[in-house]
């Protein structure tokens, strides 16, 4: 029997928490996992080595592969090295870069492609799946915000940069990025069209989940792809979707691209509330909805990778 084909889209702590989710879930299923991860980034370490040596963000990228690094104590020792930060003060030009975007910067301008370089650095870490950009071209995200300046709470002005957007305190009314069509990653394009299963999300929706409905190639290939479609929505709003309900991210969803269609919606039993609005948002698109347990217990909202991982389960190994 073949492996199931899984692409999980996002960036961040989001797609991190989906990664380790599946790599438990892979205890009970014969799962292929592929991370498709956004190269929006403009904050942080990986905003300054953009901006001073060009090519991809790393950060994102970095903690992707971390959630699939192996479990070998040399790849859990490595892993950890990638997370390593460098403490100091302003004046240090290592202080606040994580090594393993260091590294993921040097393999990208020796090899001079993102997809060799995270092929090698996944070798490093003996990753259980594959990770790859949405493009192999930085992008910039934009949005038009209202109610930016609490002053004017009509007026609608453009943020511009992933870390803008995703600290705003108006509310996101439309999504671009710059360029308006950038390349999608060949080999991920590849990836969802040989698929089983597509996921989105959990994620910061505007900077890490959206986005990759925005890159022409990668949005055919979704829509095109005979692969099954699944949306774990997140457990609390953030900075970036303060005022938008549950069932409002899944109309985004529709509304950044049209003919989607999705086949579960994944959410947790606590923290949806209401059920009857999020269950009608998710038949628009065509979805179930399942609610399960999936948060950690205690603390800030986060996914339970372990929970997270025993409800994708029976959802992945559904039959059609």
């Amino acid at each position: 029997m073949t492996a199931t084909k899984v692409v999980a889209f996002g960036g961040g702590h989001g797609l991190s928490a989906s990664l380790r989710a599946l790599r438990h879930a892979a205890g009970e299923l014969d799962l292929d996992i592929t991370a498709v991860v956004t190269v929006g980034d403009d904050g942080g370490s990986s905003g300054r080595l953009r901006a001073e040596r060009g090519g991809l963000p790393p950060g994102d990228l970095r903690q992707a592969l971390v959630a699939l690094a192996g479990d070998h104590p040399a790849t859990r020792r490595s892993a950890g090295l990638f997370q390593h930060r460098f403490t100091g003060d302003s004046g240090d030009g290592l202080a606040g870069h994580a090594v393993g975007n260091l590294v993921l910067c040097g393999l990208m301008e020796q090899l001079g492609d993102p997809v060799a370089a995270l092929e090698h650095a996944g070798a490093m870490l003996g990753t259980v799946g594959r990770v790859l950009p949405m493009s192999p071209q930085p992008v910039g995200i934009e949005a038009r915000v209202r109610g930016v300046d609490p002053e004017r709470p009509d007026e609608v002005c453009t943020v511009r940069g992933q870390h803008q957007v995703a600290v705003t305190t108006g509310r996101v009314e439309s999504l671009r990025l710059t360029p308006d069509a950038p390349a999608a990653c060949a080999e991920a394009v590849t990836a969802v069209g040989a698929a089983d299963w597509l996921i989105f999300g959990p994620g910061s929706w505007y900077t890490s989940v959206l986005p990759h409905l925005l890159v022409p190639g990668l949005a055919d290939a979704i829509v095109a792809s005979p692969a099954r479609r699944l949306v774990t929505l997140n457990l609390a709003n953030e900075k970036e979707t303060l005022g938008l309900s549950v069932a409002d991210h899944l109309a985004a969803l529709h509304w950044y691209l049209p003919p989607l269609t999705v086949d579960y919606v994944l959410a947790d039993s606590k923290a949806v509330g209401d059920p009857e609005p999020v269950g009608r948002a998710a038949e628009s698109l065509g979805a179930r909805l399942v609610l399960a347990p999936v948060a950690v217990t205690g603390g800030s909202p986060r996914h339970d990778p372990v929970a997270l991982g025993a409800a994708l389960v029976p959802v992945l190994g559904a039959d059609r």
